[in-house]
């Protein structure tokens, strides 16, 4: 998105975001209107009681075992590796409903196909806690959420608690009208923002390109070891060499590549297929991503406050404006609102076809439309207090509730007036 264009007139709340893993806590919200709770991480190391036993009751009929997982600084995907190695599953077995944050305190549900109770009942990693145990006849899959509930710690405040209490009163009745629902950062990869640049060139089948960008591209902030692993690669391209310099803890993904380009030099599409299939249909979905969150902005350059508003042609989902998320079977939206997506299509050098791939089909997508405006419930200011580790500032803590597909970042970066990743 564009990282000047902000909607709400508020005063900016200037803090910092994810200073501390507990101050994101994201609590999966299921289907039934049921939440999966943290209960552990999100206490002091001396206030923690021992971890009560896991039981896994008697299986029936049923196939999948359902559980509790929650989480702290490890992303979803990472902490299902270690639950694979830990009871000895393969990661096809174990379902989820969403990716969650990193830099957190997280809780969501997951399934496992058949494993061994024993196993499960013994895994013990430090920073995964797996509670709840029962047997399901049905398999966690993506989507299977209602949403989440956040509670999120904004500390380094320079305001006092008098200035901070009008700030994020203001932007709670600006909250009323609703906010552009831009895709999070995380969606393109975080801070280094690489998904949907490699999935345009896995959409137009250089899969030779994608790869070798996957590889190398750095950001600033990247750890020295994975910077300088993938600067060397990008001057040699030997991928032996690379295999020992990619650190193995942090870069997974990179390193089964490597592993088959060892023996398969040429096969970049191979390459990409080491991934996971959850993992690789992410890289499609960031292109349609990326191109909503530019089809958002051109309309707000164009239409200022009256972005959010329908305009001519306008396709409606429950009464709210939509904007496309292109695939083979899309059409534009017609007259103003066609003419906007159109446009940025076109400058992207992206069309309907480039989303169906004879390689790696997960990549294909037929389109949808997506809401362009984000509802919050239930947004409530918890509490002010000092802030512990930042001396002289103060600490704001917010609460609220949003509905699935949709991004914290995206209400954070109205508040704080800056991009959060």
């Amino acid at each position: 998105m564009d990282n000047k264009i902000f909607f709400t007139t508020s005063t900016a709340l200037k803090g910092r975001v994810k200073q501390r893993y507990s101050d994101f806590i994201v609590e999966e919200v299921l289907e039934d209107g049921s939440v999966c709770r943290v209960e552990r991480y999100n206490k002091k190391y001396e206030e923690r009681t021992e971890r009560e036993p896991l039981i896994v009751p008697e299986r029936k009929n049923e196939e999948h075992l359902i559980l509790n997982m929650e989480k702290i600084n490890s992303d979803t995907a990472s902490a299902i590796a270690l639950i694979t190695r830990g009871i000895n599953v393969s990661k096809k077995r174990i379902g989820y409903a969403g990716l969650k944050d990193k830099r957190a305190i997280t809780c969501q549900r997951i399934s496992i196909y058949m494993p061994d109770a024993g196993l499960v009942e013994k895994f013990g990693v430090r920073g995964i806690e797996l509670r709840n145990a029962r047997w399901s006849e049905k398999r966690v899959e993506l989507g299977d959420l209602s949403g989440n509930q956040f509670a999120i710690t904004i500390r380094n405040i320079s305001e006092n608690e008098e200035e901070i209490r009008k700030i994020i009163d203001s932007f709670t009745k600006q909250l009323e009208k609703g906010i552009p629902n831009f895709f999070g950062n995380q969606r393109f990869g975080g801070k280094r923002m690489i998904t949907h640049k490699v999935g345009k060139l896995l959409l137009k089948g250089k899969f030779e390109e994608a790869v070798k960008l996957y590889l190398t591209d750095t950001y600033e902030e990247e750890k020295e070891d994975v910077k300088n692993a993938r600067i060397n690669l990008a001057k040699s391209w030997d991928y032996k060499k690379a295999l020992k310099e990619f650190p193995p803890l942090d870069t997974r993904s990179e390193r089964a590549m490597l592993n088959h380009l060892v023996v398969k030099p040429n096969d970049y599409s191979g390459a990409f297929q080491t991934l996971p299939k959850k993992i690789r249909y992410l890289f499609s979905h960031a292109v349609q991503s990326d191109l909503f969150n530019k089809i958002l902005s051109e309309r707000i350059k164009l239409l200022g406050e009256r972005a959010l508003d329908q305009i001519d042609g306008d396709i409606l989902i429950e009464g709210v404006p939509t904007i496309i998320l292109p695939g083979y079977e899309s059409n534009y939206a017609s007259q103003k609102a066609g003419e906007i997506e159109q446009k940025v299509l076109e400058a992207e050098g992206i069309n309907f076809g480039d989303f169906k791939t004879g390689q790696m089909s997960e990549l294909s997508s037929k389109g949808e439309r997506k809401q362009m405006v984000l509802y919050l419930k239930d947004f409530k200011l918890i509490g002010i207090e000092k802030d512990e580790f930042n001396e002289g500032k103060n600490a704001a803590i917010i609460s609220f509730t949003l509905s699935k597909g949709n991004y914290a970042t995206t209400v954070l970066r109205e508040l704080i007036k800056e991009e959060i990743f």
